[in-house]
């Protein structure tokens, strides 16, 4: 075989590894939607949505507009306290069905909003929820990742730190 022909083998197997490799992100993007769309179809999602994001709203302009702080922040925080499914969830109803004082992870947050005042939820919409908040990535306001990183750093200000 001459050098043109290989040169003419070798670019067009180039050209349809690309092509495959593009058909396969293609298809990993559309597993990552679809999975995306049933997390949102979720009832957890849903609750979550109905309930929660009224008070905890990832859509606010500022940090300023907020009246509790971003779901994403919760999740934060309470998976660093409590790594384990069961027990973040278990956590998390605890307090959306009685919140004390005494009982806040978020120290700041309660400074700043005050506690938030107790919910007429039923016990399993709140595991729903809470379930929903630990398996999934949520919604989070734009300005959310760098208000992190300037008031929080790595961990600054807060009792316990564990890698996600």
């Amino acid at each position: 075989m001459n050098k043109i022909a290989l040169l003419s083998v070798m670019a067009t197997t180039l050209i349809a590894s690309c092509v495959l490799d593009e058909k396969k992100d293609m298809s990993q993007q559309l597993k990552d939607q679809k999975a995306e769309l049933y997390q949102k179809e979720s009832e957890g999602y849903q609750l979550l949505k109905d309930k929660c994001y009224v008070c905890h709203n990832p859509d606010a302009a500022s940090h300023d507009e907020l009246i509790a702080p971003p779901m994403a922040a919760v999740k934060m925080r309470y998976r660093m306290w409590y790594p384990d499914e069961n027990e973040f969830t278990a956590a998390l109803a605890s307090w959306v069905l009685d919140p004390k004082p005494e009982k806040a992870l978020m120290k700041g947050a309660v400074d700043r909003f005050k506690v938030m005042p107790s919910q007429e939820f039923e016990p399993g919409d709140v595991q729903k929820i809470a379930l929903y908040i630990y398996q999934n990535k949520l919604e989070e306001p734009e300005w959310f990742a760098a208000h992190e990183k300037n008031m929080h750093g790595r961990g600054r200000g807060m009792r316990r730190v564990i890698e996600d």
